[in-house]
């Protein structure tokens, strides 16, 4: 019973942690119909500006509103490619994140940043009696608070166009929107979650590393595929939500494979082929070929 309780409080706190990720991919690929492989740099971009500032001495929250704020520079520099240049959306995503490993470790200086012996925003839980109840709270609040933002936002004006512009980009020109500017306001908001994302989760891992980004997509896509399959949203409140439930039922997953033996190392195999097997299903279970649904709602 014990080990069920500790497998369930490691899934909740981390599924939690990286919910942010979830739901900012939910805005570039189901909002935007945008493949955004930017999250894989803009994660790390998160974990590595709040490091900085917390080793130079300054408040982790100054870091953490940076690392947003950064982050969201690095999602509408991909939208810039890709609507200013016409450079091919995948491209554009994987351009930006090779330059963000360069970034990330000028940020740095090295590959590996720990912040043990330093004050983090969850310093104050390590004095309280119910330690990890805390920070699941701590992470709930925020990670709740931002899917209630998500979804007064795409009900707005602007959040309208977005979801118009993935579902229907031509129509939606013709009413006179600038698609292009949308798209860039929407990778931005996209990355900003994910930074800080990263930022949180490298105060609470106690390091920032040039390779805790990596596979961060995938995952992100997995949570949100698990999710829609188990809640089949059909309105944008369900869609976030089911993007936080499947983040958890991810992280659960992994968590229960580490336990029953699955080596550390073939994590990112199994998270590919979970992925796999989640698109795949469908196809094998009626014989014939369906394709990932990226469109709005």
């Amino acid at each position: 019973m014990d080990i069920l309780l500790g497998i369930f409080q490691i899934s909740l706190e981390q599924g939690l942690a990286y919910a942010l990720v979830a739901l900012g991919i939910v805005i570039s690929f189901r909002i935007l119909a945008f493949p955004d492989l930017t999250v894989d740099g803009s994660f790390v971009l998160g974990g590595a500006v709040v490091a900085k500032v917390i080793v130079l001495g300054y408040p982790p929250l100054i870091g953490i509103i940076l690392a947003i704020l950064i982050g969201f520079i690095a999602g509408c520099a991909t939208g810039l490619l890709n609507t200013r240049l016409k450079i091919n959306s995948l491209l554009a995503g994987i351009l930006i994140m090779t330059i963000l490993y360069s970034v990330n470790l000028r940020v740095m200086g090295r590959s590996n940043t720990p912040l043990l012996n330093y004050i983090t925003i969850f310093t104050p839980f390590e004095r309280m009696e119910w330690r990890w109840l805390s920070i699941v709270i701590f992470f709930a609040l925020i990670v709740f608070a931002g899917k209630f933002l998500t979804d007064l936002f795409l009900h707005t004006q602007v959040g309208l166009a977005m979801r118009a512009t993935g579902d229907n980009e031509q129509m939606i020109r013709t009413l006179g929107v600038n698609t292009d500017n949308i798209t860039v306001f929407g990778l931005g908001i996209s990355n900003a979650f994910v930074a800080l994302s990263g930022a949180l989760v490298a105060q609470h891992q106690g390091f920032a590393d040039i390779g805790m980004g990596i596979g961060m997509i995938v995952a992100g896509l997995a949570s949100i595929i698990i999710g829609e399959t188990l809640l089949r949203a059909k309105s944008v409140g369900l869609m976030t939500l089911a993007a936080i439930l499947g983040s958890f039922i991810y992280r659960l997953i992994i968590t229960i494979g580490l336990w029953l033996g699955l080596a550390p190392t073939d994590l990112k195999m199994a998270t590919g082929a979970m992925v796999i097997l989640a698109l795949g299903f469908p196809a094998l279970k009626k014989g014939k070929e369906e394709k990932l649904h990226l469109r709005g709602i």
